[in-house]
């Protein structure tokens, strides 16, 4: 029986898609016959100085031997992971360190441009180059992973798409009267744009929200203010077989991620044969969601989304569900076997 180590990073009390899929992929290796463990990794990126500190600890991890012998096989994940150190090391990357790339410079970094805090992105971006240059591959979760990825440090990746949780369940159970928004209510997801977006549009439909997060406070008063508190629901934490129910009634999805990975959310939209409405920098979600063929993209702008919205809201049914199966169309070859095989190709 072949072994393998799947490497993640894990900022404490935090549980997110990250954390699903490490937990999704080390279940299905499993049942592929593999045997499997997780390692763990604690890490944040708080305050951004000690980043580099807390990477280099992840390099003296010793992988190489465990029990006397030595694993065949470790799937690294997000930075700092892939640090780790083995012979027969792939990443499938679900993402840089995020705040010493893209998100510098923008509400959502966290790196300042003090002398201290330059020295420690440009130490991130060298031990980036040359612990991902020591893998025998290197995948992505989706093409804007990759991208970034080539234009940062110039690797190439393969896009390798994650199956979302709920693979197989995933149903329609009509066109109802609401969108769906779902996820952590946090700034880089932008749950206040759709409740703008909500407000700036008419009438015809309700928003309901499932996910909790620092936000979640703010967008209750933020729809109370703009007059559409009795439009927004929000039911915290959702069971998944609620969650099911949701995307399978909902007339269809609104996604407004500020430059997302790769987005559970959108795919799991289009899998229940839902239209995606999403923004033209959501990142992941555009691999998918193409503007009037199985979703509206439109700028990250109430006005724009709420324009959007509203044309959702009159369509027809058969319009629908024809944009439906367009979206599910686009998502159809995502399977964990197609995953597995990949990933464990080096020792197959």
């Amino acid at each position: 029986m072949k072994s393998v180590v799947v490497c993640a990073a894990q900022a404490p009390f935090v549980t997110g898609g990250a954390e699903i899929l490490v937990r999704d992929l080390a279940a299905t290796l499993r049942r592929c016959g593999f045997r499997v463990d997780v390692v763990s990794i604690p890490f944040h990126a708080h305050p951004p100085r000690d980043t580099v500190r807390q990477a280099l600890a992840v390099r003296l991890l010793e992988l190489r031997e465990t029990t006397g012998a030595r694993p065949d096989l470790v799937i690294s994940t997000k930075f700092p992971s892939y640090l780790v150190r083995h012979p027969r090391k792939v990443t499938w990357l679900f993402h840089q360190l995020r705040e010493a790339y893209e998100l510098h410079g923008t509400p959502f970094g966290s790196f300042s441009d003090s002398a201290e805090d330059r020295a420690a992105r440009e130490a991130v971006h060298a031990i980036d180059a040359r612990a991902l240059a020591e893998c025998r591959a290197i995948f992505a979760i989706s093409r804007n992973v990759a991208d970034r990825l080539a234009r940062s440090i110039r690797l190439p990746a393969e896009p390798l798409h994650p199956p979302p949780p709920q693979l197989g369940r995933y149903r329609t159970d009509g066109y109802g009267d609401f969108l769906l928004w779902a996820g952590r209510l946090e700034r880089i997801k932008r749950p206040d744009l759709a409740v703008r977006a909500l407000a700036a549009a008419g009438p015809g439909l309700r928003l309901r929200v499932a996910g909790r997060g620092p936000l979640e406070g703010h967008v209750r008063r933020l729809a109370d203010s703009l007059g559409v508190g009795d439009r927004v629901e929000l039911l915290g934490w959702v069971a998944d077989e609620d969650l099911l129910g949701l995307y399978a009634g909902c007339r269809a999805v609104l996604y407004a991620p500020f430059d997302e990975d790769y987005g559970f959310v959108a795919v799991e939209g289009l899998l229940s044969r839902k239209p995606v409405v999403t923004t033209t920098d959501s990142g992941g979600p555009l691999e998918f969601v193409e503007d009037g063929a199985c979703g509206f993209v439109r700028p990250p702008e109430a006005a724009a989304l709420a324009e959007a919205i509203d044309t959702v809201a009159a369509l027809p049914e058969r319009r629908l569900r024809e944009m439906g199966e367009n979206g599910s169309l686009r998502v159809a070859h995502i399977s964990w076997e197609a995953v597995v095989e990949r990933l464990t190709e080096v020792i197959r």
